[in-house]
């Protein structure tokens, strides 16, 4: 069932703007605290934050797009720019994944020095600012149904736990002494392996979206309910709804009595669309057709 809207699209604009400058300033900090540091886990996490840069302000640039009305050009409006974000979104995270773990591999290969104490520091800071983003842009994301917004806010998240795995990485490097100076990097690999699966479950989610997937059978349900309650309508004989951007897009048949004027069955069906409109689900564009018992 879609979540009553409980977030404005201004809300996830000004989200991922913040994301933007949080990010940039992140990635520059990690990546010469890295260098200093002597952390090639660190330099490789200030490189998926660079990464995260460019990914919310696709998210932002899409958002702006996809709440344009309908014109000429785009009869059904622009509510895919949000879908082909959620899909490119997801590739960048999958792609950050793979870049770490081949910088990770290549670093437990080649000779190692241990990384500094002051890392931690700066590890500690990250996860915090990090997770903090992944759960406002995640209730966001969740409330307008935006697989941009959600794809962003798992990219803050991954940023969150190879930032952990480093630190623990680290910790285990400073603590172990000789030996164990690529810990750091094992952590870093073994982040990667939750990064991807997140990556693989958001774009097969973006890819749905693309591709005009039916929503959740869940969601089909509720919206039958609501048609089959309108006065004059005996049953529905079909529902096709797919997901357009931030809202829902469906074509409805309706049965009603056999004996009703054209006039009068055309009144039910505007009915029927007046109350799915009106519904908390976000619908913006729906098709009725009225089909006699």
């Amino acid at each position: 069932m879609a979540a009553p809207p409980s977030a404005s699209v201004s809300d996830g604009l000004r989200l991922s703007g913040w994301a933007v400058g949080i990010n940039l300033l992140l990635a520059i900090g990690k990546v010469a605290t890295g260098i200093a540091g002597n952390s090639h886990a660190l330099i490789a996490d200030g490189i998926e934050s660079a990464a995260d840069v460019f990914s919310s302000f696709i998210v932002w640039s899409a958002l702006r797009i996809a709440v344009k009305p309908a014109d000429e050009d785009h009869p059904f409006g622009h509510g895919k720019a949000e879908s082909i974000a959620g899909l490119l979104v997801s590739l960048m995270l999958l792609s950050a994944a793979a870049l770490i773990a081949v910088q990770s591999i290549r670093e437990i290969l080649a000779p190692q020095h241990s990384p500094k104490w002051f890392t931690l520091v700066v590890l500690l800071l990250v996860i915090a600012v990090k997770e903090a983003l992944y759960r406002f842009a995640f209730k966001i994301g969740r409330a307008l149904e935006s697989s941009a917004l959600k794809g962003d806010a798992w990219h803050h998240r991954s940023d969150a736990l190879t930032s952990a795995a480093a630190f623990v990485g680290i910790s285990i490097a400073l603590i172990g002494g000789p030996g164990f100076e690529s810990a750091d990097d094992w952590a870093a690999l073994a982040a990667c392996g939750v990064i991807g699966f997140n990556g693989i479950r958001l774009l097969r989610e973006a890819l749905n979206e693309v591709m005009d997937a039916s929503v959740p059978p869940e969601v089909v349900g509720f919206i039958r309910a609501i048609a089959v309650d309108v006065n004059g309508v005996a049953a529905i004989e079909k529902c096709r709804i797919r997901k357009n951007g931030l809202h829902l897009a469906m074509d409805i048949h309706v049965k009603v009595d056999g004996d009703l004027s054209v006039r009068e069955g055309h009144e039910i069906g505007h009915h029927v669309k007046d109350r799915l409109l009106a519904s908390q689900h976000r619908i913006s564009d729906v098709t009725v057709h009225v089909e006699p018992v």
